[in-house]
């Protein structure tokens, strides 16, 4: 582990700091650090920047209450950048948006991507607060865990079957169909879908590191 001494600062001392959700891996924002600003980060575990137009040092959320537990920084193989992972509080950006970054430049496609699953689990948690009327996730709440819980069970008969019969195409729609409803069963059951990536993690890196101590 390097230390922070070693980082390669500007002409003003400043690095750049990308600001990154360490759960969903979205992109929240970009600000600036001095030495002190991130020593003051990694003492007191929240995010502080320094303000190039005031001139001074700024601790994120404290006025607005959005602030950001850091989970890790690290630095890119020049030193001159760095990379914070955190878990916000709430918006990173003074426009109450999650990220600042909300604006397409140039967009020439598409593609599937792991954003869609916090997404969804945000929408999920909002139908079980305020059970909408005609929603398919409000019935499935109202009807109860026998009814998830058979959904999550006819779900992955389907992706069985699909993947039996060698239909990629059938395969992707019933995987897409037992992702959704076991989203709505760890809601009903209250366990974070972020909890049970954590343990796919610890049992990756267990298995990482046990795999070194056998060569």
């Amino acid at each position: 582990m390097m230390k922070i001494e070693n980082l390669k600062f500007d002409e003003k001392g400043l690095i750049p700091a990308v600001v990154q959700d360490a759960r969903t891996k979205e992109i929240l924002t970009v600000a600036y650090m001095n030495l002190e600003s991130l020593h003051k980060t990694v003492e007191t575990g929240e995010t502080w920047f320094f303000s190039r137009s005031r001139n001074e040092l700024w601790h994120k959320g404290e006025t607005s209450g959005n602030t950001q537990k850091v989970v890790s920084i690290t630095t890119d193989c020049d030193q001159d950048a760095l990379v914070v992972e955190v878990i916000p509080a709430g918006p990173a950006c003074h426009n109450g948006t999650t990220s600042c970054f909300t604006e397409t430049v140039v967009e020439k496609g598409k593609v599937g991507s792991v954003g869609i699953i916090p997404e969804l689990v945000e929408i999920i948690e909002k139908r079980e607060k305020e059970m909408p009327e005609g929603a398919y996730t409000t019935y499935l709440f109202n009807e109860g865990i026998d009814k998830i819980c058979k959904k999550v069970g006819e779900e992955a008969t389907e992706v069985v079957i699909g993947a039996k019969n060698r239909n990629p195409e059938e395969v992707k729609w019933e995987a897409a169909d037992l992702i959704y409803h076991l989203l709505v069963l760890l809601q009903e059951q209250k366990i974070s879908v972020y909890d049970v990536l954590e343990v796919l993690v610890e049992r990756h890196q267990q298995k990482r590191a046990s795999t070194k101590n056998t060569k």
